[in-house]
């Protein structure tokens, strides 16, 4: 009996072993293979053998707050993964030390757990000049179309995504919605990645409300966007345990808050200031040419060290005087790729092709007049070597009619009969110029829910 229990000993020493010596080495070429994508969750499965850990278990239930942080293989793979990236989440340590504040007062502004605070680390690492390979910018790795939807401000002066505290109040309206319409904060979280849309359908596919379940449902990434999200809360709030130190952050000062109602640039507010120009742009991220745009209409926002006295006659003289600059204002289009897409597609249609039956009377000249083309061209399609035609003749005539019509003023609303899975963000990025806050406003909602039937009345 002895015998047997030492080979079943040493076969289960073995078999675990075994176990890490295969998982090991995958672990290590995940931390060198993860993708560019700032807004990328590397895709894992966690490892086929789990022995559930009580201690982790213990830890998450010890910080748990609003945001349920289940304990599961999923969680625990990623738990793995970002225990090891020492110097990322070091530094993260050291650069929420300045932005966390400023997350979490949007947050509280729209009632919003503190927990989500930790979502930039795994969208962007806190960077507020992130993209990723599809569009998404900020810390809170905005799309171009959510991003207007939710009142985001972008044109050639300004990216209001790369704004930390304008993002951080857009991202907190989105969680508001997102909650309101799917009364999970987990739902809410994967929502944030994938769209409230893709959660509501997988939730009709899985009968349920619960994320765990509903997951083999959603798309790849997202099915891991929440274990990494537990993961990195555990983590920043574990990182001593882990022997993570916080690194210094670039960002270490008190800082102000001022309105600029001129047209002011960052290097000679710096100047008057004696701050490097890359620390003012390092605090004011979205000015897209390092120039605060501001006028006596709409005043724009600047975050500065704060300064001695002084300074202070310097910097009053360089904020009430306009730096010399184009000051026209055009508003950014797209640079979502996937419309970017769309819209190449749409430019390599072919030209249609319409063909003019030749009536006695007519001219190559006459024909040309009325499609608005050259006789050149027309003599081209047709392989015409003179400018003889024929009554009967067929014309090929490459392009739209050029029939003047008469415009009909646009009416004041279009209506939008809402569908299964419509979300107001969702519709917001359909019809130009709508915000989730217009639509609510122009149809009296006071919450974000949507049932399939209802018409809605969007601004045109």
């Amino acid at each position: 009996m002895k015998k047997l229990v030492l080979s079943l000993l040493s076969f289960f020493i073995f078999f675990v072993a075994s176990a890490q010596i295969i998982t090991k080495p995958r672990l290590d070429s995940l931390l060198r293979s993860v993708s560019a994508d700032t807004a990328a969750v590397p895709v894992l499965e966690p490892a086929p053998f789990f022995n559930q850990n009580l201690v982790y278990k213990l830890r998450l239930d010890s910080i748990q707050k609003t945001v349920p942080l289940s304990y599961n293989e999923h969680v625990q793979t990623y738990i793995d993964i970002y225990s090891k990236r020492k110097d990322q989440f070091g530094r993260m340590l050291g650069l929420s030390n300045y932005y966390f504040p400023i997350f979490e007062t949007a947050l509280k502004a729209y009632n919003i757990p503190a927990e989500i605070r930790y979502l930039p680390i795994i969208e962007s690492q806190m960077d507020p000049h992130a993209i990723s390979r599809v569009g998404a910018t900020g810390m809170w790795q905005f799309m171009f179309s959510t991003a207007k939807a939710y009142g985001l401000n972008m044109d050639n002066f300004v990216d209001e995504r790369k704004d930390p505290i304008q993002a951080s109040y857009a991202a907190a309206a989105y969680f508001r919605d997102a909650y309101e319409e799917l009364g999970d904060w987990l739902l809410a979280i994967a929502a944030y990645n994938c769209g409230k849309g893709n959660v509501t359908r997988a939730m009709a596919k899985a009968n349920s409300r619960d994320f765990w379940e509903i997951r083999p449902y959603l798309p790849k990434e997202t099915r891991n966007y929440v274990p990494a999200f537990i993961a990195a809360v555990y983590v920043m709030n574990y990182a001593n345990t882990h022997q993570i130190s916080s690194k210094p952050s670039l960002i270490t000062y008190k800082t102000d808050t001022i309105q600029v109602n001129h047209f002011v640039a960052l290097a000679d507010v710096a100047k008057a200031i004696n701050f490097e120009e890359s620390t003012l742009y390092r605090l004011n991220p979205s000015y897209k040419k390092k120039i605060v745009n501001g006028t006596l209409i709409d005043p724009k926002r600047m975050v500065l060290p704060r300064i001695d006295q002084n300074s202070y006659a310097s910097l009053f003289e360089v904020l009430n005087n306009d730096v010399e600059t184009d000051r026209d204002i055009v508003l950014a289009s797209t640079d979502d790729v996937r419309d970017l897409r769309k819209m190449a597609i749409k430019k390599t249609v072919a030209t249609p092709v319409n063909y003019h039956k030749v009536l006695p009377g007519q001219s190559l000249g006459s024909i040309a007049d009325k499609y608005s083309v050259e006789v050149q061209d027309l003599k081209v399609w047709n392989g015409l070597k003179s400018s003889t035609i024929i009554p009967g003749q067929k014309l090929k005539v490459v392009g739209k009619l050029a029939v003047a019509k008469t415009l009909m003023p646009k009416p004041t609303y279009v209506t939008y009969k809402v569908k299964a899975g419509d979300t107001l963000s969702g519709i917001a990025e359909k019809f130009d110029g709508a915000t989730v806050a217009s639509i609510k406003a122009t149809n009296g909602l006071k919450k974000a829910a949507l049932q399939p039937g209802m018409v809605l009345k969007i601004k045109s």
